[in-house]
């Protein structure tokens, strides 16, 4: 039996079953969201998201009247605390973009609340 030393012969390039697609996923495609980058659905991050950006919206503009000092305090302490747990289960980069965002602005709303008066 004689081996030969050249080249082999072409083998034809099918594809694996075992590989993943490398087609781009839509994200409006079904079961995905538009900010989450692995493609998996994250309910509670996604939720306490929302609540940081609502309570930072409302701390932001109450902060600027000096008789919602009360709502602009508390609202701003309750979204850094959200911010703060849902830094700590996020999973993408977007999620914890949205959380770093929102947790600054009601912290800036925290902080104008506790200079027109504060907490109580």
């Amino acid at each position: 039996m004689a081996h030969s030393i050249g080249p082999s012969q072409p083998q034809q390039n099918q594809p694996s079953s075992s590989l993943p697609s490398l087609a781009p996923m839509s994200p409006y495609g079904p079961g995905s969201r538009l900010h989450t980058g692995d493609g998996k659905a994250h309910p509670l991050a996604d939720t306490l998201a929302g609540v940081t950006l609502i309570l930072a919206a409302i701390a932001i503009a109450t902060c600027m009247f000096r008789g919602l000092h009360l709502v602009a305090s508390w609202t701003g302490l309750v979204g850094i605390v959200t911010a703060a747990v849902g830094q700590y289960i996020s999973v993408t980069t977007s999620e914890r973009f949205v959380l770093v965002c929102a947790g600054v602005a009601a912290a800036a709303g925290f902080g104008i609340g506790l200079a027109h008066g504060g907490l109580y």
